[in-house]
Parts: structure tokens; C-alpha cells; sequence
């Protein structure tokens, strides 16, 4: 009985996020006045943490053969994150991947709601030999998005799920701002790496947005633009868009990570220094 009534009470406040993030959406997108060329005015947010639940709207509403699908590894809870959006407003299918046992529960109550129809999660600590697993479970090898955020070997991974045959239409990940715009570089591959929370130490994690690009390059990607947050990457399949309309956009090439700036009180130059004593990979 006093479980039956925590799980009712969970599943009220996990319904008055949704509506309040549904609510702040709709708010936020009519206050936009959107210019084609220009990502940084798609921009809004209801479950993301840096606006990029608009800039993922408007990019798949372009993409020519849509399948309606996507894929998103370090899904959290499922109302922080980067496809609820298309899950619940849009009514797309997906995959949502998540290694905390916690963080899976909630999503678990999230699903539950019926909300989400055609989505679906697992529990599953992602590794870049976990490549072959994540293209099991995908129900298509081009989701229209695939978004991942694990917070340290993510260009380790990324780089093995497009050597497995991943070729998603949008994909998104994020990008380390204090190693800055132009450096090539991440941190070392370590299976069972975790990024520090507290101090200088949380700096060192991810990948530089060069390295970012330079990788996505090979592999035939279009860079569209960073978020103005300085946090997430987007890059598309030029295949799956109109090649004119690409060719127009004009995105913001590298933006200070904000939170970093505003916990450190530093510009991403001297933050550099406070990890520059780490081993880095140059890539």
C-alpha cells in the first residue's frame, strides 16, 4: 500500500514536469523568429538543457525520407535530455540507453505513462566494444537522430559506431570547450572512465569540437553548428538533406561552454591550464 502510494505520487510530479516543459515549449516557440540560415534562432527548450530540443526539431522536419526513429545513449531520466521532445510532441519511436541503474528506474516510470509510444530503453554502460550491441537493438541502422552524451569516452564510441555502419541523418554529441576552437584532441580511451563532479577535474572529459569535426569529416558528415551554450555538436548526413538549403546555413563554429565559464569564473584559456598535466590523445 505505502509503495502503490509512492509510485502515484512519482508518477503526479513526473506529469507536472512534462506539462511544465510542454508549457515552456510552446511559449518559447512562438517567441521565436526563426531565420533558415541561421541555427541559432531555432533554438528552444522543454526537456533538453541547452535549447536543443529546436534546433533537433527543425533539422528533422527537413530531412527528405524520414523514418521517424531515433537513438539516445546517456539518456539520464528521460525528462533532461535530448529526444523526449520527439518522443512525447512528436510521437516518434526510439531507443533510450542508459547505464545508471537509478536513471533507468525513472525512465521506466517515464514509458510507463503511455506517453511515449514506440519507445523503448535499456539499461547498458556504454564502451566502444558496446558498438555491435547498440546496432542490435536499433530498429534501423539510420535512426533520424542519434544523440549521445556519457560524459568522457564519447569520441571513442562515436568513432566505433560509424566504423560498425551507424549512419544516423542528424547526430549530435558533446563537446569539451576548454580545450578550445582549435585543437584536435580528447581524452584517452578508459572502459570504465568517470568524469569528476567537483574541482579542476572536472574539465578533463570529451572531445575538443575540432576533433569533432575532423572525425565526422571523414565519414562525410556536414558540421551545422554548435549550441549557443557551448555544449552540444550537430552534425547531418548531407545524403538525407536538401544539398542547396545545407550549403546556406551558417552556424556557430565555437561558443564558451557556459556552465564551465560560470563555476570557474575563467575564460576556457586558463582553465586549459588547470588540466594541461593530463594525457590527452591528439587526433
Amino acid at each position: 500500500m505505502i509503495d502503490e502510494l509512492r509510485q502515484q505520487v512519482k508518477r503526479y510530479f513526473l506529469l507536472q514536469r512534462i506539462s511544465v516543459a510542454l508549457a515552456k515549449a510552446g511559449v518559447l516557440q512562438a517567441l521565436r523568429q526563426i531565420d533558415e540560415a541561421n541555427p541559432l534562432t531555432w533554438e528552444f527548450s522543454a526537456f533538453s538543457q541547452n535549447n536543443e530540443d529546436g534546433i533537433i526539431d527543425y533539422l528533422t522536419r527537413r530531412i527528405q525520407h524520414p523514418n521517424r526513429y531515433f537513438i539516445e545513449v546517456g539518456a539520464s531520466n528521460g525528462v533532461e535530455n535530448n529526444t523526449t521532445w520527439l518522443g512525447i510532441a512528436r510521437k516518434y519511436s526510439g531507443l533510450l540507453i542508459e547505464g545508471d541503474e537509478q536513471s533507468c528506474k525513472a525512465l521506466d516510470l517515464l514509458l510507463r505513462l503511455g506517453l511515449c509510444i514506440g519507445v523503448n530503453y535499456r539499461q547498458l554502460f556504454v564502451t566502444k566494444d558496446s558498438s555491435h550491441r547498440i546496432m542490435e537493438l536499433a530498429l534501423w541502422p539510420n535512426p533520424d537522430v542519434f544523440s549521445l552524451d556519457i560524459d568522457g569516452n564519447d569520441y571513442h564510441v562515436v568513432k566505433s559506431l560509424l566504423e560498425t555502419g551507424l549512419r544516423p541523418k542528424i547526430f549530435i554529441v558533446e563537446f569539451n570547450s576548454v580545450y578550445g576552437p582549435s585543437k584536435r584532441m580528447t581524452i584517452p580511451y578508459r572502459e570504465e572512465f568517470a568524469a569528476a563532479t567537483t574541482g579542476a577535474a572536472s574539465l578533463y572529459y570529451g572531445a575538443s569540437i575540432s576533433a569533432w569535426r575532423t572525425l565526422f569529416d571523414q565519414h562525410k558528415y556536414k558540421f551545422i553548428t554548435v549550441d549557443s551554450n557551448g555544449v552540444n555538436a550537430f552534425f547531418v548526413d548531407p545524403n538525407e538533406f536538401d544539398r542547396t538549403y545545407l550549403k546556406r546555413i551558417r552556424g556557430l563554429e565555437f561558443q564558451e561552454n557556459f556552465l564551465q565559464l560560470q563555476k570557474f569564473k575563467i575564460p576556457w584559456q586558463e582553465q586549459f591550464r588547470l588540466i594541461e598535466q593530463e594525457y590527452f590523445v591528439a587526433v
